[in-house]
C-alpha cells in the first residue's frame, strides 16, 4: 500500500527554504577576510576607529556583490554600486546635517523614487540604486566626527580595497590555466562549447528544453565576460582576439544545435564529440585536433558540420578582430526602462519603503536610526526572493545574528576581538549569500561589530525590533492598492522587452539576404551596421566570420538579444510566481506567453538554419510560426501586454545566391 503523498509547500514558503548549491568560492572567502578587517585594524591603530568602520561597510556591501565572473565583470559590478553609495553617503551626510525631519525625510523618500527607476535598468543598476540608499541612510543617521566627504572618501577606499583585491590575487582558473591575464575567461568559453555538446547529446528527448535554456545561460556568461570594461572595442592582444575569435566560432554551432532540437530527431553520438574536443581546446589553450564530421542528411546537421569546420579553421588560424555581438543600450533607451511601467512601479515602492521607514525611525528619536531605512532598502528589492520570503528570512536572519552577536560580544576582548570577528564574517558572506537568511545573519554580526568598535553599546536586541518594524512597513507596502494595470508592471516590462526581442529577430531572419558580401539592409528591411532594433537596442554587428555577410553576425546578435531577454523574463516571472495569491494573481498569464516566445525564437532560428540552405521556408516552418502567433496573440491580450504586430509570412522572400 503506498503512502499518499506529502503535501506541497506553498511557493512563498518553499522559496524561503530554498537555497543555493555549488562549491565553495573559496578565493572570494580569503578576500572577504582580507578586506574590512584589516582596514578596520589599521584605522584602530591609527587612533581613527569611524574611518575604518565606514571603509569596513563599504567593503562589506562591495563584497556582497563579490559573485563569481571574470575580472572585468567585477569591475562593474563592484566599481559602479561603489561609486553609487559614495555619492549617497556624501548626499546623506549633508541632508542629516543641515535638514530638518520633515524635509531629510522628503529628501530621502526622492532618493528613494529615483533609486528605485534606476534598478529597472538591470542587476549592475540595481546594486548601484542599493548602495545609494544604504550609504544614503547611513550617512544620515549614523552619527560620526568625520565629514561628508572624508566619509564618503572612507567607505570608496573600502569598496577600492576589495575591487583591487579582486583584481590582483589569482583565482583557480589562472592557476589552472597558467595565464595570469584570463581569470575566467577561458571557462566561460569553454562552457559554451560544453552547453552545445550537452545539447545535442539531448536532442530528441525531454531534456532538450532544459539544454537549450542551459546553453543561453552559458551565452550569457560569456558574453559579459568578455565584454567588460578591460577590454577595448576589438581585443587589444592575440591571446584575447583569439579568445574572441572562438566565442564568435561558437555562435553557429549553438544556431545549429537548436535548430536540431527544434527539429526533435536524435542526431548521432558523434555530433556531440566535435563541441567537446572545442571546449578542451579552450581550456587547454591548444590545438584543437581532428574533428568527426556529423551526418549531413539534414539542414540543420549540414549547419553543424559547416560550424565545425569554420570553428576548427579559427582555432587554427587565431585570432582576428570580432565584435562579441553584444546589447549596446542608448542612453534614451536606459531612461525609458527607468521611466516605465516596471522603473515606476518599484520606484514607487522604493519610495514609500525607505521614505516611510526613515520617518518612523526619526519619530522614535533613536541616535542610530539608519538601520530602520538601510534594512527597508534590502527587503524591497525583489531580486533577492518574493516579498514574503524576503521578510521571513531578513527577520529569522537578524534574530539569529543578534543572538551570535550577543554571545560573542560577552566573550570576546575589545576591539582586537570584534576586528577579528568582522574578518571573519567578512569571510563569510561569499557563501552565506546562497540564502538571504544566512545572509543578513552573518551581515547582523558584522555591523553589529563595527558598531561597538566605533564606539556604540551593544545594540543586539533593538535591533532585531526595528528589523520586525522595517518587515511590517515593507509588507504594508508592497500590498497597498495601486491603479489597474500597473501592478506586476516590472514583470510585463520584461515581458515586452522580451516580445519586442523576438519580433526584432523574427523579422531579420524573414527578410536577410544570404549572399555574402551582402550589403546591410538591402532588402530595405535588414540592420545597417550600428542600427537600433524597436526595443531601443543598439546591435553590434560588425565583422562576421570570414567569408561571411554582416547580416549573419547581425542576426546572432539579434538572436542573442531574444534569448537573454527571454531569461530576464523567466526570471522575473518566477519570482512573481512565489508571491503570496494576492500578489501572483497580477501577473497571471505571463509564464504562458514567456513559453510561447521561447518556442517562437527556437522556431526563428530553426527557419533561418533552414533558409541558409535551401532559400525558402518549407510548409511545416511557415506552419509551425503561423501557429505560434496566432497563439501569442491570443495569450498576450489576457496577459496585460502589448507587443508588435506579426509580420506576413506569405510575402517573405526566397533568397538567391546561396553559399555552397
Amino acid at each position: 500500500m503506498s503512502r499518499p503523498a506529502a503535501p506541497a509547500l506553498p511557493p512563498w514558503l518553499a522559496h524561503a527554504l530554498r537555497a543555493q548549491r555549488g562549491p565553495v568560492p573559496w578565493n572570494a572567502v580569503v578576500r572577504g577576510a582580507l578586506a574590512g578587517g584589516p582596514l578596520l585594524l589599521v584605522a584602530v591603530l591609527l587612533g581613527r576607529p569611524s574611518v575604518g568602520v565606514l571603509a569596513a561597510l563599504g567593503a562589506m556591501l562591495a563584497g556582497i556583490n563579490d559573485r563569481p565572473g571574470s575580472r572585468r565583470v567585477a569591475v562593474q559590478r563592484l566599481g559602479v554600486p561603489a561609486l553609487a553609495g559614495a555619492v549617497g553617503m556624501l548626499a546623506g551626510t549633508y541632508a542629516g546635517q543641515y535638514a530638518g525631519a520633515v524635509v531629510l525625510t522628503l529628501l530621502l523618500t526622492a532618493l528613494g523614487l529615483l533609486a528605485g527607476g534606476m534598478s529597472a535598468v538591470g542587476l549592475v543598476a540595481s546594486g548601484a540604486g542599493t548602495q545609494l540608499l544604504v550609504a544614503a541612510a547611513i550617512g544620515a543617521g549614523m552619527p560620526l566626527p568625520e565629514p561628508g566627504w572624508e566619509r564618503a572618501l572612507a567607505y570608496l577606499v573600502g569598496a577600492g580595497w576589495l575591487l583591487a583585491l579582486r583584481l590582483a590575487l589569482p583565482t583557480p582558473a589562472v592557476l589552472t590555466a597558467g595565464d595570469y591575464r584570463f581569470d575566467g575567461e577561458r571557462d566561460a568559453v569553454a562552457a559554451v562549447y560544453d552547453a552545445i555538446a550537452g545539447l545535442l547529446d539531448a536532442v530528441g528527448t525531454p531534456d532538450a528544453i532544459a539544454r537549450r535554456a542551459a546553453l543561453t545561460a552559458t551565452l550569457d556568461h560569456a558574453q559579459d565576460a568578455l565584454a567588460g570594461p578591460r577590454l577595448r572595442r576589438y581585443a587589444s592582444s592575440s591571446a584575447e582576439r583569439r579568445l574572441h575569435a572562438q566565442y564568435t566560432a561558437a555562435l553557429p554551432l549553438a544556431e545549429a544545435a537548436t535548430a536540431l532540437a527544434w527539429a526533435g530527431d536524435a542526431v548521432v553520438g558523434r555530433a556531440s564529440e566535435g563541441p567537446r574536443r572545442l571546449a578542451a581546446a579552450v581550456r587547454g589553450n591548444t590545438a584543437t585536433g581532428p574533428l568527426p564530421a556529423p551526418s549531413r542528411s539534414a539542414p540543420a546537421l549540414r549547419a553543424l558540420d559547416d560550424a565545425l569546420l569554420r570553428a576548427a579553421e579559427t582555432f587554427d588560424r587565431g585570432g582576428d578582430a570580432h565584435e562579441l555581438h553584444t546589447r549596446r543600450r542608448s542612453l534614451g533607451s536606459l531612461v525609458r526602462l527607468g521611466l516605465g511601467s516596471g522603473g515606476r512601479e518599484y520606484g514607487l515602492r522604493v519610495a514609500l519603503s525607505f521614505g516611510a521607514a526613515a520617518a518612523v525611525a526619526q519619530a522614535l528619536h533613536h541616535e542610530h536610526w539608519y538601520w530602520l531605512p538601510a534594512t527597508a532598502v534590502f527587503l524591497v528589492k525583489p531580486d533577492l526572493g518574493p516579498l514574503v520570503s524576503r521578510v521571513l528570512c531578513r527577520a529569522a536572519g537578524t534574530v539569529l545574528g543578534a543572538v551570535l552577536f550577543a554571545g560573542f560580544a560577552a566573550v570576546l576582548p575589545r576591539p582586537e576581538g570584534l576586528i577579528a570577528l568582522v574578518a571573519v564574517s567578512g569571510a563569510l558572506i561569499p557563501v552565506a549569500t546562497r540564502h538571504f537568511a544566512a545572509q543578513t545573519a552573518v551581515v547582523t554580526v558584522l555591523v553589529l561589530a563595527l558598531v561597538m568598535v566605533g564606539g556604540d553599546p551593544q545594540a543586539s536586541w533593538s535591533r532585531i525590533a526595528e528589523t520586525l518594524l522595517a518587515c511590517a512597513i515593507v509588507l504594508i507596502v508592497g500590498h497597498l492598492p495601486i491603479p489597474k494595470g500597473q501592478r506586476g508592471g516590472g514583470v510585463r516590462a520584461r515581458l515586452t522587452e522580451a516580445g519586442t526581442a523576438a519580433h526584432a529577430y523574427l523579422v531579420h531572419v524573414l527578410n536577410e539576404p544570404c549572399a555574402p558580401g551582402a550589403g546591410s539592409g538591402a532588402n530595405g528591411t535588414g540592420l545597417s551596421r550600428g542600427a537600433s532594433t524597436p526595443n531601443g537596442v543598439t546591435v553590434s554587428v560588425g565583422a562576421a566570420l570570414p567569408g561571411e555577410a554582416d547580416e549573419r553576425a547581425a542576426r546572432w546578435t539579434l538572436r542573442r538579444e531574444a534569448y537573454r531577454t527571454l531569461a530576464r523574463a523567466r526570471a522575473a516571472i518566477a519570482l512573481s510566481e512565489a508571491e503570496l495569491p494576492a500578489l501572483a494573481r497580477h501577473t497571471e498569464g505571463t509564464d504562458e506567453v514567456a513559453a510561447i516566445l521561447e518556442r517562437l525564437v527556437d522556431t526563428t532560428t530553426a527557419c533561418a538554419v533552414h533558409l541558409d540552405d535551401t532559400g525558402r521556408l518549407s510548409r511545416h516552418h511557415t506552419e509551425r510560426l503561423t501557429a505560434l502567433l496566432d497563439e501569442l496573440a491570443r495569450h498576450q491580450r489576457h496577459a496585460g501586454i502589448s507587443l508588435p504586430d506579426a509580420p506576413d509570412l506569405a510575402d517573405v522572400p526566397p533568397r538567391q545566391g546561396l553559399s555552397a
